[in-house]
């Protein structure tokens, strides 16, 4: 089950995707911005930035002055929270999560990166509702991204029928949502529905490029299917485009699962 996820967090890493976290939001926590409210958010803008940059030291000392500035001020609190989920601290990064969830119970971001913390822990059960409260509120821009997140942490847990349903969700959002539409094709091909598996394949490579991951799913698929062309076409694409993947190394091995 670990190497299912590994695959489709690969699809992430490889551009096809999204990130388990979402960017901090910036809104100011009332009405009105105030001063302290304008300094916080640039602070945190700033430590957002270095976070992405995997500058964790210089993101944690931006996250502290927004914090001298407005010292509830959430989105600085939801960006602690995952730079200390980097650095693998576990209780700060949850100690800032929730109090970012005190300060704004209906935040989406940090609903959802809290929850991402939890799966990434192995507390998927616990993760779900998060997941869930991030997807409560009206207002929030990328609700698939949420869904997916629950999906990933149901499959996880070995709760397939909730996964599948979860990246259904997302792809009613979001039709083309690459991360569900990989898991439906994996999944389908676990069930040895290589039809099916086909089916989210060719909807998924409509809109990105192959990755390894695709390629050695798509692969696999056909050789079930029984198209021994289909399956040595895409064989030399893993070849020459991935030579160095372990998906490549897996082929040349004759290791299919």
């Amino acid at each position: 089950m670990r190497q299912l996820i590994a695959a489709g967090l690969m699809l992430i890493a490889a551009g096809c995707g999204t990130t388990g976290h979402e960017p901090a939001s910036y809104a100011p926590q009332s009405g009105v911005d105030t001063s302290a409210q304008t300094r916080a958010r640039i602070h945190t803008e700033l430590a957002a930035g270095y976070y992405e940059l995997g500058n964790y030291g210089v993101s944690l000392q931006e996250a502290a002055e927004a914090l001298k500035s407005d010292s509830n001020y959430a989105p600085a609190l939801n960006v602690l929270g995952l730079v200390y989920m980097e650095l693998r601290d576990d209780k700060a990064a949850e100690t800032s999560f929730q109090r970012a969830l005190r300060v704004s119970p209906l935040d989406s971001d940090t609903n959802n990166n809290y929850g991402w913390f939890l799966c990434q822990r192995k507390r998927e059960q616990e993760s779900i509702k998060y997941f869930l409260a991030a997807l409560r509120n009206p207002l929030y821009t990328t609700p698939d991204k949420s869904w997916v997140n629950a999906g990933l942490c149901a499959r996880q847990a070995g709760d397939l029928n909730t996964a599948e349903e979860y990246f259904q969700k997302a792809l009613k959002v979001r039709p083309t949502q690459p991360q569900a539409l990989f898991h439906m094709a994996d999944m389908a091909y676990q069930r040895k529905n290589y039809p099916e598996a086909k089916v989210y394949l060719a909807r998924l490579l409509r809109d990105i490029e192959p990755t390894a991951a695709t390629l050695w799913l798509a692969l696999r698929v056909e050789r079930g299917l029984g198209d021994r062309d289909a399956e040595a076409s895409l064989g030399f694409q893993l070849r020459k485009n991935f030579p160095d993947s372990r998906e490549a190394r897996a082929l040349i091995a004759g290791r299919y699962e």
